[in-house]
């Protein structure tokens, strides 16, 4: 939702805003407390807004019911210092109180505390550290804490000031297109209130990214390259398969627009009955799949790697989507669908929220995995390098009697083998990270299954290798 229905909502009349904001759903964003509420606890909830993308807390609020403020004049001045008083270091928050009607109809307040996402890793004055994560605020682990660390670091970089650019680089026209989505009459305002300039009216790189008319004078490497190959390798020398090599470049916005074209045009179709009754070419991916791993390694990728680019490669069989920078999250597991979510670009997931590019990290990740599975297909593939992340979309059916046959982890060794094409069994356990026996037993039940076949003359052929098992 971002906070731009909830500055709607403030913005109604007196009568309004109280049932407007009861009606709006908790989110990454946004969160309402009762009146009841100690300023320890709204400390804890700045501490997780703060650490995560910012937000509004609106006090006043609970079970259906607009309780009010008024009648509690310590409390208010308590909650407007508890930052100050219970948040190290001080988490950065503006407090206004806005008119409402309490549910006896009489004229009464709302405090409404508006947070912003801080490069500062905060805790509360018993050094405990949260993080907002969906409608939740998470205590995170000593372990956590630590990959926050590493995150914010990475994260402060999109808030660097862009030395000679200004306001006059900035695409006037998609920036008022902008302040007219949100409903926003200044878009200088606009900028300011969502950290993309400095107090100096100084343009950061993710101003620049958002809005300049070329990011690229300055930021050579923020495009996405679309590449559509022959058959299913990407081959070399006087056998590569590469077919088409587009490059997109622009802001933000207009890459995602453009480059979504670029692969629905080169994605390979099928003829199949569609929704209208009648036999369509559909592609051989789901759409949504493949354009949340676009949107989501555009919005989370690393911008301080300099030197390499989003790369969306297309075969016959598969997708490939490859971002710079590791999993801006802190894995809980292995699991891409665990990941704690962080946004590593705060300010340009923001902004994107808002033009309705995408959903939230975890919930975009997962809304792959269930339309990957509704079509019937194999579910996505994470690999995370020591600086990318690439993720597979593949149009191979699942065979679930197989898969349930399968060891815990086999489908990564599939991968691995894909890749390298023919690979020793050394080197997919120097690949895989695992130990020999474990990966020993799993490449006999791939073997056993028909999925790969070992090529050798004797057991300790020192030349032998493993490959696919081709029909």
């Amino acid at each position: 939702m971002s906070t731009v229905a909830a500055e709607h909502a403030l913005a109604l009349g007196l009568s309004e805003r109280g049932r407007a904001l009861l009606a709006l759903v908790e989110d990454q964003w946004f969160d309402r407390k009762s009146c009841r509420t100690s300023a320890h606890d709204v400390a804890n909830l700045l501490v997780g807004f703060a650490n995560a993308e910012g937000g509004l807390v609106v006090v006043g609020l609970w079970g259906g019911q607009v309780e009010g403020v008024d009648a509690s004049v310590k409390r208010i001045s308590e909650w407007q210092q508890a930052a100050i008083d219970f948040t190290v270091p001080t988490v950065p928050c503006r407090h206004r109180l806005i008119e409402c009607l309490n549910e006896q109809g009489q004229p009464d307040h709302l405090l409404v505390l508006e947070i912003e996402t801080s490069e500062k890793v905060h805790a509360n004055r018993r050094d405990e550290v949260f993080l907002r994560v969906g409608d939740e605020n998470r205590r995170l682990t000593f372990a956590q804490r630590q990959e926050l660390l590493y995150d914010k670091g990475q994260a402060s970089y999109e808030s660097t000031v862009v030395p000679g650019a200004t306001k006059d680089d900035l695409d006037g026209e998609l920036l008022a297109s902008y302040a007219s989505a949100v409903n926003h009459p200044e878009p200088d305002r606009l900028l300011a209130a969502r950290g993309l300039v400095t107090r100096r009216a100084e343009m950061t790189v993710g101003a620049v990214l958002l809005f300049a008319e070329h990011p690229q004078t300055w930021l050579p490497e923020a495009s996405v390259r679309v590449l559509r190959y022959r058959g299913r390798e990407r081959g070399t020398g006087a056998r590569q398969q590469l077919l088409d090599d587009v490059r997109l470049e622009g802001p933000i916005p207009r890459q995602l627009r453009e480059a979504r074209k670029a692969i629905f045009d080169r994605l390979p179709t099928r003829r199949a009955l569609g929704a209208s009754g009648r036999f369509e070419r559909i592609g051989l991916l789901p759409e949504d799949a493949w354009l949340e791993g676009l949107v989501n390694a555009v919005i989370h990728r690393s911008y301080s790697v300099s030197g390499d680019h989003i790369r969306v490669e297309i075969f016959d069989d598969r997708v490939e989507i490859e971002s710079p920078g590791r999993f801006p999250g802190i894995a809980e597991s292995g699991d891409p669908l665990h990941i704690t979510r962080f946004a590593r670009n705060p300010r340009i997931a923001r902004v994107c929220a808002d033009l309705h590019f995408g959903q939230e990290l975890g919930e975009g990740i997962r809304r792959m995995f269930e339309e990957m599975r509704l079509a019937g297909l194999a579910d996505p593939a994470y690999h995370q390098t020591a600086g990318s992340v690439r993720v597979t979309l593949t149009s191979t059916p699942v065979d679930h009697a197989l898969e349930a046959r399968l060891p815990r982890g086999a489908r990564d060794l599939v991968r691995i083998v894909r890749e390298a094409g023919r690979i020793s069994t050394g080197d997919i356990v120097e690949a895989s990270g695992r130990s020999r026996p474990v990966v020993l037993r799993q490449l006999r039940a791939l073997q056993d299954a028909g999925v790969i076949t070992w090529i050798g003359h004797a057991p300790k052929d020192p030349r032998a290798y493993w490959t696919l098992r081709v029909e």
